[in-house]
């Protein structure tokens, strides 16, 4: 290779500008470059770290904050539940303190209906009776014969206590 031809008086001289240029380009570097690079990197390095400690922190408090919140969450749903059957009981005692008080008025009414029903009855007994020693006589009547009214009310009445049996 030409260039390395260290018998050549020219290759000398390159030699040492060459050690020149180097040392003095080491020595910028050394100097004013590589610590501002340095100081560069150090500082990025904490802006990292802090920006790392930073979202652990938030992190963490992010954590916390969903517990508080789940707790919370979990506390209003029990005090929720608790309100909705303090509700289902109360609606359950109105409600059976309403059936309670209609079944009584049912009663009442029923009880009263069947009175009537009774009164009714026996006055319908008793309008049968008369109605049905009234046509005894008109029947008794057109077959022309006569009998006494209290002898046939008293045939009446025993056909009738025969027949309710």
């Amino acid at each position: 290779m030409p260039q390395l031809d260290f018998s050549n008086p020219l290759m000398t001289s390159k030699l040492v500008w060459l050690v020149i240029i180097f040392g003095v380009l080491y020595f910028v570097l050394k100097s004013y470059a590589l610590p501002r690079v340095a100081s560069v990197l150090e500082e990025r390095a904490g802006r990292i770290k802090a920006d790392l400690d930073a979202a652990r922190d938030a992190q963490a408090a992010g954590e916390a904050a969903l517990a508080e919140l789940r707790a919370a969450t979990a506390a209003a749903k029990a005090e929720a539940q608790a309100a909705i059957a303090t509700a289902m009981q109360e609606a359950q005692k109105k409600a059976a303190a309403e059936a309670e008080a209609i079944n009584a008025r049912l009663t009442a009414q029923v009880a009263e209906a069947e009175a009537r029903v009774a009164a009714a009855r026996d006055a319908a007994m008793g309008a049968l009776r008369s109605v049905a020693g009234e046509t005894a006589m008109a029947m008794l009547g057109r077959l022309g014969v006569s009998a006494p009214a209290n002898d046939v009310t008293a045939a009446v009445d025993r056909a009738a206590t025969q027949g309710g049996r």
